[in-house]
């Protein structure tokens, strides 16, 4: 029972409905935050592992087919027929208010009447029917909803009369006197009614995606009027820059979300080939369906929008020609064959914005390389929350399991916002986009974030239409994430696409498990969900200029399926960006040793490891990859325990400092030293930190990304002093023997070393001296002592050194970043 719970409603905008202006909201049943007069009758929630045991009960639960999986019904259950013994006020309450009130909160976009459709499951002739208030009133026209279709989900909008017990159709409706947040009322009329969803709509001709209008059998899609096709037009828009983002849109074949007799996602396909004037250089970019154009902005669900963008490498003209055609038959559509040209410029923006830096790209080395300033990358910041993309503020939005997975508000982040900077429906937005500015503006270039969840820990983020429905997608969300990322970008973050998360990977529940997962992509395999899937993400964010593609976080997946996803990724995605997997830390040997070399596509790994053995795991994997014949870039991107990860900074909501389980204590001092410093001085290629479950602003509940400020503080100093001393760290080794520690300890201190020329030396504290071998090196080395405890970059010099045997090192003590470099 979800009794008394502050639980945030998901609503959705489903804005254009055929030809009308429709606007929606949309909640789950079970997001209620609030019951009252629940003594006599509750609702109870029923979902996979959670049935409610009262008698009497006389019907199974019906989970399958449920959105969300999960529904209420009103419960006990005393009369199912006419032949059951009526009790006014215990199985029936005739008016409205008077037994188990359920209370959501929900966001209307205007004033104005919405039709109510709930979809229900009624199995007998007494279970059928709620009443609906608004705001605490029991309007005339919200009381007696009711259905007589019995024996599966079914959406129905009918009210019943004394004339038409069966319901009069859209009779049933509240009248909403402002926009804006009210609170929606249900109260029970009969006991046993099963609830599942709820949309409110203020067109009278919308029906619901899956609406049927049939007694019996499964749902099928509400038919949709057509609208005549473009006429194929073409048109490109976007800054004509190197390495900017251009968009090429065709107004092309009209198409519906959630046309049942044509999906534009799977029965038409897109393509433009991008030439450059030298013919040295060509990609073949897939395109999407982008509705009116504008979706993120109008919510859009149909339209004649077929779009691609191109992230230009060269200054120059480029040619483009579509390919729009009928996945099966190969017929050419409205804008097929259309070809065209434009001149690009130089870019003209600077660092951070990666439009100033150009494509990051795997180059066969340990570290990804900028193709246009020629510059290496080292990442840092945040792994957390894995359920970034679970805002509000996006539509269609809602979480499936609000108590475990809450949407997010990113109310913290509200004053990060910016004039000029993007929002879309008004404010929407600014909160997501001022977390994105307050990462950039602490100096951190990384992010990561799930893309799909449903039925994993979050249980909030999908990409598509509907939860359940895994070949229809919803557009105009996807367009608000794309703002998001866009604007990322121009802040100078990498993107870090974790496709999949372990519950959901394949049908294995955990580690070993074998059973259907109903919300798997084909199980696992390589079939037409994950194909279309990865398509999309593929084609409408993969112009991105930094990014990676990871498999799945704590990937589960056989390394057959694990291959043939990272191939077809590698198929799809034109630019060849960096492809991961993650993976349990006790799994890696399992995992990792079977993609290495040439067994697989992958370029790199990202390690969740215990925090304290960051060093030593990362140089594994390192070493490993470099032995099976292709180098790996290596990041450690989840720190151990799962449950605590990285602590918030002393004092944050009255936190001590210090993360303790089995009676051992650690601090933010503590993964500086031995996670973020001990991935880069084994030759890793950055770090992005994770929120452990029992800790404030945790990995599924974050908000606010000032909890950890003081760690996005030595993080920046540590980037610093890589990029700022003036080392090649990208021609450096681990040398941790020159300065005592054997091959596989994970003692400090450390040393990256390019020998004979330059070394880094990092020690956490201790003696005042190091020594550093340097017996087969000669001349005179210059020295450089940096603090890596501050936000800033602070060194001074020291005493040279002369080579030709084992040199002590004057440093003074306590912990420091020591740069040896070689007096020419």
């Amino acid at each position: 029972m979800r009794f008394g719970l502050i639980l945030s409603v998901g609503f959705a905008w489903f804005g254009q409905f055929v030809a009308a202006d429709v606007s929606v909201v949309s909640f789950e049943a079970e997001a209620f935050f609030e019951q009252d007069l629940d003594d006599v009758r509750a609702w109870y929630v029923v979902e996979d592992g959670s049935i409610p045991r009262l008698s009497p009960d006389p019907d199974p639960a019906h989970l399958e087919g449920a959105s969300g999986s999960a529904y209420i019904e009103a419960l006990p259950d005393t009369r199912r027929t006419h032949a059951d013994k009526l009790i006014h006020g215990e199985n029936f309450a005739p008016e409205p208010g008077k037994m188990a009130i359920l209370k959501y909160r929900a966001s209307f976009p205007v004033a104005g009447r919405y039709y109510v459709w709930a979809r229900v499951f009624s199995t007998g002739t007494e279970d059928n029917g709620f009443h609906i208030g608004l705001n605490g009133e029991w309007p005339e026209s919200g009381r007696r909803w009711q259905t007589v279709v019995k024996r599966r989900w079914h959406w129905e909008c009918k009210q019943r009369t004394a004339k038409v017990h069966s319901g009069v159709p859209m009779q049933l409706y509240l009248d909403v006197p402002s926009a804006g947040e009210h609170e929606v009322w249900v109260s029970m009329r009969e006991d046993g009614c099963e609830l599942d969803r709820f949309i409110l709509a203020t067109d009278i001709a919308y029906r619901p995606p899956g609406y049927s209008r049939e007694a019996g059998g499964s749902q099928k899609l509400a038919k949709v009027d057509r609208v005549a096709n473009g006429k194929g037009a073409v048109s490109t828009s976007g800054e004509k820059r190197v390495w900017h983002k251009i968009t090429t849109s065709v107004d092309g074949p009209w198409a519906h979300e959630s046309d049942p007799d044509r999906n534009p996602f799977t029965d038409i396909e897109m393509w433009v080939i991008y030439t450059h004037e030298s013919g040295n250089l060509s990609y073949r970019v897939p395109g999407y369906f982008a509705a009116d154009g504008r979706a993120g902005e109008t919510s859009a669900v149909s339209g004649r929008i077929w779009r691609a963008h191109l992230s230009p490498d060269l200054p120059g003209q480029w040619q483009y020609r579509v390919e729009l055609r009928e996945a099966k038959s190969d017929k050419p559509l409205p804008g097929d064959g259309q070809a065209g040209s434009f001149v690009i410029k130089a870019s003209d923006k600077a660092a951070p914005d990666l439009r100033g830096r150009g494509r990051l790209e795997y180059v066969g080395e340990r570290y990804l390389k900028f193709a246009g300033d020629q510059s290496y990358f080292l990442k840092a910041g945040p792994d957390a929350p894995e359920t970034f993309l679970a805002y509000e503020g996006f539509d269609g939005t809602r979480a499936n399991s609000p108590g475990k997975g809450p949407l997010k508000t990113w109310q913290p982040h509200l004053r990060d916002w910016r004039d000029g900077d993007p929002s879309w429906k008004g404010d929407r937005g600014k909160g997501i986009i001022g977390a994105v500015n307050y990462l950039s503006d602490q100096g951190l270039n990384a992010f990561s974030f799930l893309t799909y969840n449903a039925g994993g820990d979050g249980d909030n983020i999908w990409p598509f239409v509907d939860r359940g429905d895994k070949m229809r997608y919803d557009v105009s969300k996807l367009d608000q994430w794309g703002m998001v990322f866009d604007h990322a970008s121009s802040r100078g973050l990498y993107l870090h696409f974790k496709l999949q998360e372990t519950e959901i990977d394949d049908n294995r529940r955990g580690k070993n498990n074998y059973s259907p997962v109903a919300t798997s992509l084909d199980g696992g395999l390589l079939g037409p969900e994950r194909r279309l899937y990865l398509r999309e993400i593929i084609a409408r964010y993969g112009y991105h200029l930094a990014l990676n593609w990871n498999l799945g976080e704590e990937n589960t997946q056989s390394p057959d399926e694990q291959r043939a996803m990272a191939d077809y990724v590698r198929q799809i995605d034109p630019y060849d960006h960096h492809i991961v997997i993650h993976t349990y830390p006790d799994q890696q040997d399992r995992v990792y040793s079977r993609l290495i070399g040439d067994q697989s596509v992958l370029t790199g790994a990202s390690l969740q490891n215990p925090w304290h053995r960051v060093h030593q795991r990362t140089l594994h994997w390192l070493r490993e990859a470099d032995a099976a014949g292709k180098v790996w870039v290596v990041a450690n991107d989840e720190q151990n325990p799962a449950d605590l990860g990285v602590p918030p900074d002393p004092g944050y909501q009255g936190f001590s400092g210090k993360a303790t389980k089995d009676g051992k204590s650690y601090d933010l001092h503590d993964i500086r030293r031995d996670t973020l410093w001990g991935n880069l001085m084994a030759g890793g290629a950055g770090v992005e930190y994770y929120f452990g479950y029992k800790l404030p602003e945790n990995d599924l509940r974050l908000n606010d990304f000032r909890s950890r400020e003081q760690s996005w503080g030595f993080c920046r100093t540590a980037l610093g002093i890589f990029h700022d001393s003036g080392i090649p760290f990208w021609e450096m080794q681990s040398a941790d023997h020159l300065v005592g520690n054997s091959e596989s300890a994970n003692r400090r201190p450390w040393c990256l070393a390019k020998p004979g020329e330059v070394y880094l030396i990092y020690t956490p504290d201790g003696k005042a001296e190091l020594d550093i071998d340097l017996t087969e090196v000669d001349g005179e080395f210059a020295v450089q002592k940096y603090d890596p405890t501050g936000s800033d970059i602070h060194s001074h010099d020291l005493e040279r050194i002369k080579a030709g045997g084992k040199v002590r090192v004057n440093y003074g003590g306590g912990e420091a970043a020591v740069v040896i470099k070689k007096i020419e």
